[in-house]
């Protein structure tokens, strides 16, 4: 899972993921009291709407990036227990969790039996996963665009279906209340902003094997080979119980 990112970039653009948060948040089902689990918390954006939410929360964030550690530590300060760590290795807790949330993360792990199986050690009996994360059929456009390109399809996610989801989830021990897609297409006119965009948040896998000098204008490349200026969104929505 491991994957360095900007985060201060990340953070200033206009993200989708925000609305994302919400929904997650808008779906568990807390008391206020759990420990919580943000699996690839990110800059903290959605564990502080969290703590908005629930004052009382204990949170915990987990990512595998530095940066993004980082960044969720200047927004968080000591109000959430924070760690780098790969969601596929054993996690860095004390303690089991009460709640595991998670936003735009899991598609980064490509093998989802051993991502559910290693969150469900993590888990007290009962306790509720809530997530979002990309799903199948997401980034065609982009997708095709980098194919005219570099000859190969989008690397480094895994977008999942429902039914594969489904049992993987159950192989790891949880009960599935619900697994859905939803399409969330965004659509960015100004070329300026759809490359920044394109090179925060899509590209960044492919940049990191490129020499500086290389990088806009590979960015520029797969901009004007998309199709329409969409990032066609696909999101797969978790709700779930540790067995």
């Amino acid at each position: 899972m491991v994957h360095e990112w900007d985060a201060a970039s990340y953070d200033a653009l206009p993200l989708p993921h925000v609305e994302w948060g919400r929904r997650v948040l808008d779906r568990m089902r807390l008391v206020g009291d759990e420990r919580v689990l943000d699996a690839g918390c990110g800059t903290g954006r959605d564990g502080a709407a969290l703590l908005e939410r629930w004052p009382g929360v204990e949170l915990v964030g987990v990512d595998g990036s530095v940066q993004m550690i980082e960044q969720a530590r200047s927004r968080l300060g000591e109000r959430a227990e924070l760690h780098v760590a790969d969601l596929t290795q054993p996690l860095p807790l004390d303690e089991p969790v009460d709640a595991v949330m998670s936003v735009a993360a899991f598609h980064w792990i490509t093998d989802h039996d051993v991502l559910f199986a290693n969150l469900a050690t993590a888990m007290r009996p009962g306790a509720r996963l809530t997530s979002d994360c990309g799903g199948e059929g997401q980034l065609a456009v982009m997708g095709a665009a980098l194919l005219e390109v570099t000859g190969d399809d989008k690397i480094g996610t895994a977008f999942k279906g429902i039914d594969e989801t489904r049992a993987s989830l159950e192989r790891a021990g949880f009960e599935v209340e619900d697994v859905r897609l939803r399409r969330d297409p965004l659509v960015i006119e100004d070329p300026d902003l759809m490359e920044r965009y394109l090179a925060t948040v899509n590209l960044s896998a492919y940049l990191v094997a490129l020499p500086v000098a290389e990088h806009a204008p590979f960015v520029r490349r797969v901009r004007l080979a998309m199709a329409e200026p969409v990032i066609d969104y696909v999101r797969l929505e978790i709700d779930a119980v540790r067995r």
